[in-house]
């Protein structure tokens, strides 16, 4: 069985930083793209960002750009997102996604098989 943990969520004040991490287990995590998806009070699910296999290729949803980075270690089966300059709209709990269909840079949540439990931040203005 496939299980993701994230962690690192927490209270900061708006233009903070916090860091984000995703334990991935149960099977060979190198071979999947991992995404970061976030889902605010009130709102819907919504794309953050995905990594490739290799850790090279990257794309990110327009309201993080310049501001939020997807990093993977592959011998840690760790995935982590970095976020700076943190604003008030960035509240919301964080999920960590894996996909295990090979190809391609989804932004679809349903193109993702597994998800872990979330982790909350809160931006304080």
């Amino acid at each position: 069985q496939v299980q993701l943990v994230e962690s690192g969520g927490g209270l900061v004040q708006a233009g903070g930083s916090l860091r984000l991490s995703c334990a991935s287990s149960g099977l060979p995590y190198s071979r999947d793209a991992m995404g970061w998806f976030r889902q605010a009070p009130g709102k819907e699910r919504e794309f953050v960002a995905i990594i490739s296999t290799s850790g090279i290729n990257t794309a990110y949803a327009d309201s993080v750009k310049g501001r939020f980075t997807i990093s993977r270690d592959n011998a840690k089966n760790t995935v982590y997102l970095q976020m700076s300059s943190l604003k008030p709209e960035d509240t919301a709990v964080y999920y960590c996604a894996r996909r295990s269909t090979r190809g391609g840079l989804p932004t679809d949540g349903r193109s993702y098989d597994y998800w872990g439990q979330g982790t909350q931040v809160t931006v304080s203005s």
